[in-house]
């Protein structure tokens, strides 16, 4: 199990905040069987273990209207990958950036608000990248399953 590491109240406090992360403190210590300041207590130790990295609200770009995703795959040279994933980095419409095993060096998400705003990001940004050996561009239609961080 992911949790190994997690006595058995942790592992169910996280449980709930995965499935609600807006649950209260009380709520979780009705349903796990402790009190509110235990909980409140646990959390802030799996926070500072950094066991809990944050709390976010996760936007659907497809229920937006006009709003573009999507994802690159970019094998580069190798004296380039730094650069290239500072270059990335340091762009807004740039999502998520990964670093992957086999032929492509990094898989990279990008939202757009529209058509032509990822038109420019991959001319401005993404087609003069230094060192790129090969690229692949691909508009996501839609979502079928997006599972956020670790499932239990």
């Amino acid at each position: 199990m992911f949790l190994e590491g997690l006595d058995a109240l942790d592992q169910k406090i996280v449980s709930l905040l995965i499935e609600n992360a807006r649950m209260s403190y009380s709520d979780i210590a009705q349903q796990v069987g402790v009190s509110r300041v235990a909980v409140k207590m646990r959390v802030q130790a799996l926070e500072k273990r950094g066991v809990i990295e944050g709390y976010t609200t996760i936007i659907d770009p497809q229920k937006i209207s006009g709003a573009v995703s999507c994802y690159f795959e970019i094998e580069t040279a190798p004296q380039s990958l730094a650069e290239v994933t500072d270059i990335l980095n340091a762009c807004d419409t740039i999502t998520q950036i990964y670093r992957v095993t086999g032929k492509n060096k990094l898989h990279v998400h990008a939202v757009a608000a529209s058509a032509e705003e990822m038109e420019r990001l991959i001319r401005e940004v993404v087609d003069p990248l230094p060192g790129v050996l090969d690229i692949s561009t691909n508009i996501i239609l839609s979502r079928v399953k997006d599972i956020k961080g670790l499932r239990l």
